[in-house]
C-alpha cells in the first residue's frame, strides 16, 4: 500500500473541491497504478484529486510516439542508465520524468471539456511559476505545456520549454497532467526530441534562476505549495460535476486503445 502525505487543500468558501496528495518520490508503474486507483473511485463521484510526486529516471512514450523514433540513444544505453521506457495512455509524444521533477496527476471529471481542461492545466501552471519568480511564463499557441522566454542558442533562437502537459480521459475523469521541472536534470532530455519538438529547448526553474542571476535555489517543496494554491485559483469556478451517464465519451481514443498498464518497449524496438 502507498502511504501518501495529504497537502492542505487550497482555501475556498466551502468544502474544497479536490484533495491534493503527495506521494513522495514513486516509481513510474507504482504511480500509475495510485493514478488508477484514483481515477476508478472519481469516476464513481469520488473526491477530484491531485496527485503531486517526483519519479526516478523514466522516458514515457504518449500515444503519438507509439514507435519511439524522438528517442535519440538506443535501448541498450538507456537500460545501463537504469532508465526505463514505458508505453503510456496520455497523449503527446515522448517525454522524461526524473528527480527534481514536479509531477502533477489532476484525477478530475473533464467530460467533453478537453481543450478547457488544458488550458487550465496550463493557467495553474504559469500562475505557479509566477509565484515562484517567473513571470514570463505563459503557454506557446498551437503547442501543450508552458514556456519561459525564448533564448539565443549557438545562433538560433530556441523555445524554452518549463513545463510539459499530456492527459487522457476515461469514462468522462482525467489521467496524466502536468510535468514542471524544478531542479531536473536536464541533461537527460539529450536522451530524446523533447514531445517531438525539435526548436525547443528543455528548461526548469533552477536553470532559469541561474542564467537570470537570482542567487535563488528551487525547491520542490516550495513549487509543491506554489502549485497547489495555482490549481485552487485555476479551477475555482470550474464544474467538477460528473456527466451525464447518457452522454457519450468525449471525442478521444476509447478505453479498447489504452494498455491496462504501462508496457515496457523491448531492445529489438532500439533506435539509434
Amino acid at each position: 500500500m502507498t502511504l501518501t502525505s495529504p497537502i492542505s487543500p487550497p482555501q475556498t468558501a466551502g468544502p474544497p473541491a479536490f484533495d491534493v496528495l503527495d506521494l513522495g518520490t514513486l516509481p513510474y508503474r507504482e504511480a500509475w497504478e495510485v493514478q488508477h486507483a484514483h481515477h476508478a473511485r472519481v469516476a464513481e463521484g469520488g473526491q477530484p484529486t491531485l496527485l503531486l510526486v517526483e519519479h526516478p529516471p523514466v522516458l514515457t512514450l504518449g500515444r503519438a510516439a507509439r514507435e519511439g523514433t524522438n528517442i535519440v540513444v538506443t535501448r541498450d544505453y538507456l537500460a545501463a542508465q537504469g532508465i526505463e521506457v514505458l508505453d503510456v495512455e496520455r497523449g503527446g509524444d515522448v517525454t522524461y520524468h526524473g528527480p527534481g521533477q514536479l509531477v502533477a496527476y489532476a484525477i478530475f471529471p473533464v467530460g467533453r471539456r478537453v481543450r478547457d481542461f488544458l488550458r487550465l492545466l496550463e493557467a495553474a501552471t504559469v500562475q505557479a511559476l509566477a509565484e515562484l519568480g517567473l513571470p514570463d511564463a505563459r503557454p506557446n499557441p498551437g503547442y501543450a505545456g508552458v514556456y519561459v522566454s525564448p533564448r539565443d542558442v549557438n545562433g538560433l533562437r530556441r523555445d524554452q520549454k518549463i513545463a510539459s502537459i499530456g492527459v487522457a480521459v476515461k469514462k468522462h475523469v482525467a489521467l496524466h497532467g502536468i510535468g514542471l521541472n524544478v531542479s531536473t536534470q536536464l541533461h537527460h532530455f539529450d536522451l530524446i526530441v523533447p514531445c517531438g519538438l525539435q526548436d525547443t529547448q528543455m528548461t526548469s526553474v533552477q536553470r532559469e534562476y541561474d542564467l537570470r542571476g537570482s542567487g535563488r535555489s528551487a525547491n520542490i517543496d516550495e513549487a509543491k505549495a506554489a502549485l497547489s494554491r495555482a490549481f485552487g485559483a485555476a479551477f475555482r469556478e470550474y464544474d467538477f460535476s460528473l456527466p451525464s451517464p447518457i452522454l457519450p465519451s468525449p471525442a478521444l481514443p476509447t478505453e479498447a486503445f489504452y494498455p491496462s498498464s504501462p508496457s515496457s518497449k523491448s531492445s529489438k524496438e532500439s533506435a539509434s
